[in-house]
């Protein structure tokens, strides 16, 4: 394994590390459901998601849990393997790998500890709100996003 790689291994620890440290926060100074207005479009809302994406499944009766987990579990082992495969050189992919290897551990260590995912960054126009999300969703959307733009890329010669 190489420097590279390690280095790119750390960036998931850490996007997990700040993950979990800022819901640990929220769940710490926050009541459930409670929101703590910080513009007129954004707030910080303790809520659980016991579903997917935009909470996907949540009112599915419990065996989501399990099959989530599996899910991120899966993808994580995937993640681990093809990023120590990515060339040292193609540092855009690596980081989009690492960002997407850290939100998923992140919600992983939630739905296996808890049962559910904390979310709480909401934002909305009005009465209309996007679904609550946590940092590692937003690691998870950057790093798909990169991915996205990589594949668009023409490849090196």
């Amino acid at each position: 394994m190489t420097k590279t790689v390690v280095a790119w291994y750390a960036l998931a620890l850490l996007v997990l590390g700040l993950d979990q440290l800022s819901k640990g926060w929220i769940v710490a100074h926050f009541e459930y459901g409670q929101p703590w207005e910080i513009t007129r479009f954004f707030n910080l809302t303790l809520l659980h998601n016991t579903g997917a994406a935009f909470s996907f499944l949540s009112d599915a009766g419990g065996w989501q849990r399990w099959f989530f987990t599996t899910v991120a579990a899966v993808v994580s082992v995937v993640l681990v393997i093809w990023l120590a495969r990515v060339k040292d050189t193609n540092r855009m992919e690596s980081l989009a790998l690492a960002l997407v290897l850290g939100g998923a551990l992140g919600n992983l260590y939630d739905r296996v500890a808890l049962g559910y995912v904390v979310d709480f960054i909401v934002i909305h126009y009005e009465h209309h709100y996007w679904p609550a999300f946590n940092i590692a969703d937003s690691a998870i959307v950057a790093g798909a996003g990169l991915l996205l733009i990589g594949g668009f890329k023409a490849p090196a010669k």
